[in-house]
């Protein structure tokens, strides 16, 4: 018997559909946007708070089979554009930060570029792509804090080769203007903030904060290995949040943060061949 056909997405019709689809999310989320009781972080201060929480930096160009360098040039630009609307934002206590309700619309106008994006998992060229790795910047670095993570969406953390080591959640995290969005609360008794800049073909970020927390932060991952399943490859691990207490050593806390499954988005033959399990 022949396998039944899935039935496709009003979304996934047409790019008249998906334009249809995309214009009523962000309508949706203009009215959850007014009647949240989210208090937004919207106080900026070119002066940096002391005591660095968290850092990260990532390469800004990536390089490959199949990957288009203008659209990796694209994409730096983007985030050059958006950091510096987020950068010295101070999140007080009470306070959501809440990525596009800070970094605003993304427009040719104001000068964001053609790069990546990825559409009914399927990689394509859109206006500010590449922003997804500034959300995954922000999101790795509040993992590494004691801030609670109020909004995540993912997408697939496959969409490359993995250059060197794989760290944990260098990728797969989610945003498209408006509606999809990722937001932190600062639960906290202290001022946090965000410090994010660009230079040598590197995004640099850091967390900080008035003054230190008792706890530092790991992200630790399981069974990582990769699978075949028909003409797909899929990327697969868990992934735990682990937190320790500074002044004994302590493991106080580990919380399971991604239960991954991610289609891979790059040619099959660059996988490591130890890492794929039948």
């Amino acid at each position: 018997m022949a396998e039944k056909k899935q039935r496709r997405l009003f979304c996934e019709i047409s790019p008249l559909t998906y334009a249809i689809s995309e214009a009523k999310e962000k309508l949706l989320r203009c009215c959850k946007n007014l009647v949240s009781s989210d208090k937004i972080a919207k106080t900026h201060t070119e002066e940096k708070l002391p005591c660095v929480v968290s850092a990260y930096s990532s390469g800004l160009i990536k390089t490959g089979k199949g990957i288009d360098p203008k659209l990796q040039e694209n994409k730096a630009v983007n985030i050059a554009l958006a950091s510096a609307k987020i950068s010295g934002l101070v999140i007080h206590p009470g306070e959501t930060f809440s990525f596009w309700q800070t970094v605003g619309s993304i427009t040719k106008r104001k000068g964001y570029r053609d790069g990546r994006i990825l559409i009914c998992n399927r990689l394509t060229a859109g206006i500010g792509g590449g922003l997804c790795n500034l959300a995954n910047t922000i999101h790795y670095m509040v993992l590494h804090s004691p801030l609670t993570v109020t909004e995540f969406h993912a997408h697939s953390d496959a969409l490359a080769p993995d250059h060197g080591k794989r760290v944990p959640f260098s990728s797969g995290t989610s945003v498209s203007y408006n509606y999809i969005d990722y937001r932190f609360r600062n639960d906290t008794d202290r001022n946090v903030q965000l410090v994010l800049w660009c230079a040598d073909n590197r995004l640099y970020g850091e967390l900080r904060s008035t003054a230190e927390f008792p706890w530092s932060y790991a992200l630790e991952e399981e069974d990582h290995h990769f699978r075949r399943e028909g003409d797909k490859y899929y990327r697969y691990s868990k992934i735990y949040k682990v937190t320790t207490e500074k002044a004994t050593g302590r493991v106080t806390e580990r919380t399971l943060v991604r239960d991954n499954r991610s289609k891979v988005m790059f040619d099959p033959a660059e996988i490591p061949p130890e890492l794929i399990r039948k």
